[in-house]
């Protein structure tokens, strides 16, 4: 049964959250092997108050912006508890920001006050603080003493709230109740993959909507695994969405991912492609390490799999409609697709049994479902897991949205899409040339099946970018917003992705094309570990290629480090192998698709700089820091 809080505010859903769920651990923090330290939902908030207590004595006003600098970890949420509490407006960003882009972002939004990650932190913020004029005091949330005029303690600020509170003062408890459903709850900086970044303007309400109406069913037995940055609206949303259910929510980190899924045993999680791309290569490294029987009884079961689960997603309307199809070709389709399953069924319980249940239990064995959003998810790693028996609900969003618009579910899992709209809420295609409205439309099919940019609207869309009124009006007009996404409707009404306008590349011949499926095809290869589409304006398209070491180490290649490998000459006619069998016509890439040159760069593409903290390519940074190899491949054709 569906027991989820929907409060007014953020502030009024923590407050009935410790209200119902009480004692029940509401976040867990790792202290060693099977050692988590969890805080209850009633210790979180009453920590809260004496915070959000302690902020007001600091001078914090309501609307004011907080700066908080931090990854994932149990002190970022006290924080956001004593932030809201307070009336104030949380202004989230991780380590990986840089320089620039923290001065930036304390500057533009007005930050006061701000909260820091570790004396590290700290280090990094003084010595920005010339730059920094409004900047008045600094809570440093672990660590020791600090030598800096200024910087408060965690610790201490609560402690002072917590002495005011037991005066008496109930400051916080009327902050809370005078904060309104349409003021700013969060204030969050892009991470910039196309510039300078833009402050999102979220509300209480765009926050309460999502806790309304996302379709994923949680309770207080369920336990969810912390993986993505916190400060990213997709992992913040799930973070209160546990809250509202009273789940228990254990942060975790890449480096002790693999320990925590079996020691956790988590029901449910927040992903992004990356992380089952890494867990897909890991299966089938493993698969192909052993022994000729154990490959092929893995290969029977996922080719059981496979048949088995696309007659049962057909029978219950799941598999992927692009095309209208009569009643009665679906109708004997049903029939054979019915006879199939009947037929693989007890093979398929033998085999899903002895085989393919071990290879789930690499995720702890109890996950009823994880939502993978941020990115694309490749469509083969997508029918991998699902075949698997791990139910992957690829989700669609942007953080000017709250930022869920669509979502698979376990009842409506169609592979190769988002899975349906969110309730209330609209979109509409429009035709990228002539703006016409594609869906819906009053024609056959009601305009299923055509491509264009995407248009939404609903409760969950920003009040608009902070300071930016301009970008804003540009960006919705009579209460839509332009999303950059090309997608298209299924004939079974979910949402399929289909690339990013920003990311079209036009070359000069007129022809456009879509860089992330051919990258996502690419970073297939054991070859290669990461690259990225060129060629705006060009003839043809070109490639950035960054060669996997362990690919080729693991292929025979005796190398030691990236510089070796590149300067290899079997390196890079390997490559080009990879690239002419994997973008060929053969495969459905079109003539203008094809790569014709390629140049490999030297270091990987680090969060923070080259890649956003969900690993989207910062695609003008990239172009920006290899420009001369860009150069490279045209200058002949110049």
């Amino acid at each position: 049964m569906d027991n989820r809080i929907v409060a007014p505010t953020l502030a009024q859903l923590y407050f009935q959250a410790a209200e119902r769920y009480g004692e029940l651990p509401a976040f867990a923090t790792s202290k060693g092997p099977l050692n988590w330290h969890p805080v209850s939902f009633r210790e979180l908030y009453e920590q809260g108050l004496d915070l959000a207590t302690g902020l007001i004595r600091l001078g914090v006003q309501p609307g004011d912006h907080i700066g908080l600098f931090s990854d994932n970890r149990v002190e970022w949420i006290l924080a956001d508890y004593g932030i809201q509490l307070s009336g104030a407006v949380n202004v989230p960003r991780g380590s990986d920001v840089t320089e620039e882009e923290l001065v930036y972002i304390i500057n533009h939004s007005g930050i006061k006050v701000a909260f820091v990650e570790d004396p590290e932190f700290l280090d990094r913020v003084m010595l920005q603080k010339e730059r920094l004029p409004n900047l008045e005091s600094v809570i440093l949330m672990d660590g020791g003493e600090s030598h800096f005029t200024g910087v408060e303690q965690l610790g201490n600020v609560r402690k002072a709230g917590a002495d005011h509170r037991s005066d008496g003062d109930e400051s916080a408890v009327r902050r809370m109740a005078e904060t309104d459903p349409k003021d700013l709850f969060t204030l969050i900086y892009t991470s910039g993959t196309t510039g300078t970044p833009k402050g999102v303007m979220l509300t209480h309400s765009n926050m309460m909507s999502q806790m309304e109406m996302i379709p994923i069913d949680l309770s207080c037995t369920d336990r969810v695994l912390s993986i993505l940055p916190v400060w990213h609206i997709f992992e913040r949303v799930f973070e209160v969405y546990t809250i509202s259910c009273g789940a228990c929510t254990y942060y975790s980190g890449v480096r002790t991912l693999a320990e925590d899924l079996l020691q956790v045993e988590p029901t449910f999680m927040g992903s992004a492609p990356r992380l089952w791309e890494s867990l897909h290569q890991r299966i089938l490294d493993g698969v192909r390490q052993a022994h000729p029987v154990r490959r092929f009884l893995f290969r029977t079961g996922y080719g059981l799999a496979h048949y088995y689960k696309a007659s049962l997603f057909f029978m219950r309307g799941n598999d992927l409609r692009l095309e209208p199809v009569s009643r009665w070709v679906r109708a004997i389709m049903y029939l054979m697709h019915m006879l199939r399953w009947v037929l693989l069924l007890p093979w398929y319980g033998f085999f899903n049994a002895a085989v393919l249940e071990p290879v789930r239990q690499r995720t702890g064995g109890a996950l009823k479902a994880t939502v993978s959003g941020g990115g694309a998810l490749p469509s083969e790693i997508d029918q991998f897991f699902n075949d698997l028996g791990i139910p992957v609900l690829e989700g669609y969003g942007m953080t000017e949205t709250s930022p869920v618009i669509a979502v698979r579910t376990p009842e409506k899992l169609v592979v190769g899409t988002v899975g349906p709209l969110m309730p209330k809420t609209d979109i509409r295609i429009v035709d990228l040339e002539s703006g016409a409205i594609l869906f819906p439309s009053d024609k056959s099919g009601g305009g299923r099946g055509k491509k264009g940019e995407i248009e939404v609207r609903g409760p969950q869309v920003m009040k608009g970018y902070y300071r930016q009124p301009e970008l804003t009006k540009k960006t919705i007009r009579d209460g839509w917003l332009r999303t950059g996404d090309l997608g298209m409707m299924t004939y079974n009404d979910c949402l399929k992705i289909l690339g990013r306008r920003k990311a079209t590349v036009v070359l000069s011949s007129g022809e456009n094309l879509e860089p992330e499926p051919i990258e996502m095809c690419l970073k297939q290869s054991p070859f290669l570990e990461n690259c990225m589409i060129v060629g705006q304006d060009q003839k043809h398209i070109g490639l950035l290629a960054l060669p996997s070491l362990e690919g080729f180490q693991k292929a025979g290649m005796s190398v030691e480090t990236l510089e070796e490998l590149i300067q290899n000459p079997e390196t890079k006619k390997r490559i080009r192998q990879e690239v002419r069998s994997r973008i060929s016509r053969q495969r459905g890439f079109k003539r203008h698709e094809l790569i014709r040159d390629i140049r490999l760069i030297p270091e990987p593409f680090t969060v923070g700089d080259e890649m956003t903290g969900l690993f989207k390519l910062k695609r003008h940074r990239i172009e920006e820091k290899y420009a001369s190899l860009i150069r490279e491949m045209y200058e002949r054709e110049g």
